[in-house]
């Protein structure tokens, strides 16, 4: 199976697309390692700023899906196909609700206590995550570099609190330290792969990157509304709840202010 994707690879016709697909990739595997930041940080503390990057994240996952992944995927179909485009939608939202209710992967966002055991299903899941996350960053590149990188933009600000939060899980799980942070990398790696299968299959099947786009789109729509949204929503004082949606709305701006000033460099 390797000598095939390595044959296909070198077969792909757009070697810039490959580059800018594993360069992507690569940048959010790297992501795994900022959750050695937990082992300097009070647990309080810790916890406060990543509700903050948490809605930061459901924000950006919202204007990524609304004002650019929609926006592109039905650009590039027409208008005669758009029910079609959100029929994948809808996959994609499903895709991670089953994920999630029936294989058991979830986010973790804040340092709870968990056992070996869950952690090792965390660490499968993830896994599974991750590379569906790099089939969805190669298709967009795959569409336009500019959708690519606001898709891995998305994707990158989800996976900064998620990263501390599942190294936390693994470390109270009863990992050491070095091998937690080295097999949560070695999930979070699983998004090169992912990137690389998707270059070949999307170069085989025509029109799946716009599909993937759509797909993408309900993929941020359900992180952001079933899992993001509501951990920010259990603000008890009023204060912290105004700045939670402020940090939110500021999310959803920085997808229209990347928008808009795409618009002026055409």
């Amino acid at each position: 199976m390797s000598d095939t994707l390595i044959t296909s690879l070198c077969e792909f016709d757009d070697m810039n697309v490959l580059v800018w697909v594993v360069a992507a990739t690569l940048a959010i595997s790297l992501t795994a390692w900022i959750g050695v930041l937990s082992l300097f940080l009070n647990e309080d503390l810790l916890d406060d700023l990543l509700l903050l990057l948490v809605a930061l994240a459901a924000g950006s996952l919202i204007g990524g899906a609304f004002l650019h992944l929609l926006p592109r995927a039905i650009a590039e179909t027409g208008t005669s196909d758009t029910v079609g485009l959100f029929l994948w939608l809808i996959v994609g939202f499903c895709t991670f609700y089953v994920l999630e209710q029936f294989i058991g992967w979830h986010h973790h966002h804040v340092a709870t206590h968990d056992n070996e055991t869950v952690s090792y299903l965390v660490l499968v899941s993830d896994a599974l995550h991750n590379f569906i996350d790099g089939v969805v960053i190669a298709g967009s590149f795959l569409t336009s570099v500019q959708v690519g990188l606001v898709t891995t933009l998305a994707i990158a600000l989800h996976e900064v609190p998620q990263e501390i939060g599942d190294y936390g899980v693994l470390l109270y799980g009863g990992f050491e330290p070095r091998r937690a942070l080295v097999l949560n990398y070695v999930t979070q790696a699983t998004v090169i792969v992912g990137g690389l299968v998707g270059v070949v299959v999307a170069d085989a099947v025509g029109g799946l990157p716009t599909a993937l786009l759509a797909f993408a789109a309900g993929n941020f729509v359900y992180i952001a509304s079933a899992d993001l949204v509501p951990e920010i929503k259990r603000s008890q004082s009023g204060r912290r709840a105004v700045l939670h949606f402020l940090v939110f709305a500021a999310g959803i701006l920085l997808m229209l202010g990347v928008r808009i000033l795409r618009g002026w460099l055409g």
